[in-house]
């Protein structure tokens, strides 16, 4: 028997597909840059996994209709932070559409690539942009991870059904 050299068409549609995404929980993440100009950028994103322990590599994706995608696309580096359980209100103001002022007030500070790195993320890692890769209506990022910190004792901001959760242990 031969495997087929094509997916068969999906037996479902896009909002079908997004309702059983959902039922995936996953940790919240924002991820941080320079533009060209110099501003910070950043956006909410839950697309975020390991890849590799050596070399130590994370990846994540981007809407291709992204306004921040030029930017993500050209810098050398970014960051991820792994958001704490109350940091909510900074998931929601990263992933707000059109504004332009997300870092307003917001504790920060930049790393020695000059990422801003917000303060308070239950993990963060500074990344060099390694690698990219356009897949569907995303480009799937492939970022070197420079360094990573912890911060002991932080509970999560877990995202599940369209609804914010913390962990619990069963």
């Amino acid at each position: 028997m031969t495997s087929p050299r094509r997916a068969q068409a999906p037996s479902f549609d896009t909002r079908e597909f997004r309702q059983a995404l959902g039922r995936f929980a996953t940790g919240v993440t924002i991820v941080t840059a320079r533009s060209a100009d110099g501003s910070p950028i950043g956006l909410t994103a839950n697309s975020f996994n390991s890849v590799s322990l050596d070399p130590p590599l994370v990846l994540w994706s981007l809407s291709l209709k992204a306004s921040s995608m030029a930017a993500f696309a050209t810098g050398s580096h970014y960051a991820i932070h792994i958001l704490a359980a109350g940091q909510r209100d900074l998931a929601d103001r990263f992933a707000s559409r059109g504004l332009r002022e997300r870092f307003d007030g917001v504790p920060h500070r930049d790393s020695p690539a000059g990422v801003p790195l917000i303060e308070g993320a239950v993990a963060t890692f500074e990344c060099f942009n390694r690698s990219q890769y356009r897949e569907g209506d995303h480009v799937i990022f492939v970022g070197e991870v420079e360094r990573c910190a912890v911060q002991a004792g932080a509970t999560p901001l877990i995202f599940h059904g369209g609804r914010y959760f913390t962990e619990l242990p069963i």
